[in-house]
């Protein structure tokens, strides 16, 4: 058939490609973990494993553009829809219906698009790719959520990794800023006799928050920030010291890391929310933290930025925000946060949002 018949059938028709997923190898996957549209145009995944994906193409009409998307088992507990650039007009996150997740990619207006050529490629039982569009290098920022690829970081070796290629390292680069200006104190929750939220299989929020504040300080130190800790170790601390400490070297922020307990120990309840008492400042540091922590947790739920009346957050001089990590008692928070690779990446997402929140105070 024509070239002209085909342009006049996608213009007026509605018309739903169904792929054929070329998979190798022979296991397929399932519920998606991370996702990442690179600049060559090449969409990569990540999936849980032993269940099929499908994908379909529409073509645009009047009032929105063309259409891809891949439906996923398993359900989505955390709707959302990210800003597009370049060809791409936005993405969405949602729920079709129950028991499945979509992933929406919307491109803009005439952009070419060869969707009769695309295919969905297995890379093993839980990767994926399919190349949707090219073009020139640089004239498209990257667009993701969460390590497409997973692999055993040396988180000490930062700069090495950065300069990795063809590795999704993209979180590992924390914004630089003017060295020995600012000052952080890190307030790990609880401590000692006080171990706070008790999570599934005797996990103890005061050790977990330890860990990810200790790792937090050791980032902040090599980008030439003052950071105090008001616990190093177990021990029994009051909340008025913490807050003491903060006002009386007259900290530029307070952070308090916090890991939740849902009543009754449900495990579906998971997520991850960060609190700031009052003013833009405490927002902007809040909403910095936020950001960054979500991307490291695909799948946890977003609760939000919230204010709160925390006595650790009211009572300091500066922006302040406390922030809880996920829950201990959620099923899938629990798994993570019981991983050394997961802290790790909580501390990191929380480096770079206090880094990004100190470039602009800069």
């Amino acid at each position: 058939m024509s070239k002209f018949f085909f342009n006049k059938l996608f213009r007026y028709l509605s018309i739903f490609l169904l792929f054929n997923l070329n998979i190798s190898p022979a296991k397929s996957s399932s519920a998606l973990a991370a996702w990442s549209l690179n600049s060559n145009g090449v969409l990569e995944l990540r999936t849980k494993s032993n269940s099929k994906l499908k994908a379909y193409f529409q073509k645009g009409g009047d009032y929105f553009g063309d259409r891809f998307w891949i439906d996923f088992p398993g359900e989505l507990k955390n709707p959302r829809t990210i800003k597009g650039n370049g060809p791409i007009k936005e993405i969405r996150l949602g729920k079709p219906i129950q028991g499945k997740t979509r992933l929406v990619i919307e491109f803009s207006a005439n952009t070419n698009l060869k969707p009769l050529y695309w295919r969905l490629v297995g890379l093993d039982e839980n990767r994926w790719k399919i190349k949707l569009f090219s073009l020139p290098k640089n004239s498209f920022q990257k667009i993701g959520e969460g390590l497409v690829t997973k692999s055993n970081f040396n988180f000490k070796d930062n700069k090495k990794l950065v300069n990795t290629r063809n590795r999704n390292y993209e979180f590992l680069q924390l914004p630089d800023i003017k060295r020995n200006k600012f000052s952080v104190v890190l307030d790990p929750g609880h401590g000692g006799p006080d171990p706070g939220a008790i999570g599934i299989g005797g996990l103890r929020e005061s050790e977990v928050v330890l860990d990810v504040s200790k790792r937090i300080k050791n980032l902040l130190s090599e980008k030439g920030v003052n950071v105090r800790m008001t616990r190093t170790n177990e021990v029994d601390l009051d909340l008025p010291p913490r807050v003491s400490l903060a006002n009386r070297i007259d900290a530029d922020i307070f952070v308090s890391i916090h890991a939740n307990a849902s009543r009754g120990k449900r495990r579906d309840i998971n997520g991850l929310e960060t609190f700031y008492y009052s003013g833009w400042r405490g927002r902007l540091l809040a909403k910095k933290i936020q950001k960054q922590i979500l991307k490291v947790s695909p799948g946890s739920p977003d609760r939000g930025v919230r204010q709160g009346r925390f006595f650790v957050i009211k009572n300091t001089d500066m922006p302040a925000v406390l922030v809880e990590i996920g829950f201990l008692t959620g099923r899938l928070d629990a798994r993570r946060l019981e991983k050394s690779i997961h802290r790790k990446r909580i501390a990191y997402a929380i480096t770079k949002g206090i880094l990004e929140y100190l470039s602009k105070a800069g």
